[in-house]
């Protein structure tokens, strides 16, 4: 995916880092069967004007689920609400380990050279790819 460099893409990035430091999220998916709109609270972290999440429940959550089934999501992060598409982390990916240790980081007090949780290294990670 290439950098929206574009105004509203800086503009999304802005409203991004305004809210990045909040505890939780509000995430919402669609139900794969029913279509209504799902809403969560999860632990989030944001990087590259992304969303990034893990799943403790890898992909026998429901939200999971759904978004397998549905990519289109929203993130609801304190005042701020940002459309889009959210899709598994491949393993073993320089994105993977990001994931991992953003969240981490921002919820564990993780440092680099520490071990990592259970939680941060065996939970799926999810990035949510903003679109305008």
């Amino acid at each position: 995916m290439t950098k929206d460099t574009t105004p509203e893409g800086q503009q999304r990035l802005d409203r991004l880092s305004q809210v990045a430091g909040e505890e939780f999220g509000y995430l919402t998916t669609f139900g794969r069967k029913t279509g209504t709109p799902h809403e969560i609270e999860i632990w989030f972290a944001t990087a590259g004007g992304k969303v990034y999440i893990l799943s403790g429940g890898r992909d026998a959550s429901d939200w999971v689920k759904n978004i397998m089934a549905n990519p289109e999501v929203s993130m609801r992060i304190g005042d701020q609400t940002f459309a889009g598409m959210a899709r598994i982390v491949t393993s073993a990916t320089e994105e993977e380990d990001q994931t991992r240790r953003l969240l981490a980081g921002k919820y564990e007090q993780w440092e680099p050279g520490k071990p990592l949780s259970d939680w941060a290294r065996t939970s799926l990670p999810v990035a949510i790819d903003l679109t305008p």
